[in-house]
């Protein structure tokens, strides 16, 4: 049964640093898979040069489908984590991309949950 829901009225950017590396995360409404999709993949266009370009997103007020993807992260650190804050604080019809700049400090999988997380809460 879809409940009620959050989601946001514009696209919102915000960037964090955790240990020199750069976490840049956009959120934005997509009513669809492919627009979720889509929207990672002009992020990914957007930041050619970063290490990581994570995605989550979750669509209609059961909030199936949701699905987060790490892009090469080790598994269950980055998109799991920005999967839980969305649909934690209630969150549906959004998309949350995070693009990762290393910065050459390893960061351990409790690092990255806790970054790729706070990166999805801060936007």
């Amino acid at each position: 049964m879809a409940g009620p829901y959050l989601t946001v009225g514009e696209t919102v950017e915000r960037e964090i640093e955790v240990r020199r590396s750069r976490f840049i995360c956009a959120v934005a409404r997509v009513g669809a898979q492919e627009e979720a999709r889509a929207f990672a993949a002009g992020r990914r266009r957007a930041h050619p040069g970063a290490a990581h370009t994570c995605t989550a997103f979750a669509i209609g007020g059961d909030r199936s489908p949701a699905r987060g993807d790490d892009d090469g992260e080790p598994g269950g650190t980055a998109g799991a984590p920005m999967l839980d804050t969305l649909l934690r604080r209630g969150f549906s019809d959004t998309v949350a991309v995070v693009t990762r700049y290393f910065g050459g400090v390893l960061l351990g999988a409790g690092g990255l949950v806790r970054a790729y997380g706070r990166a999805v809460g801060q936007a």
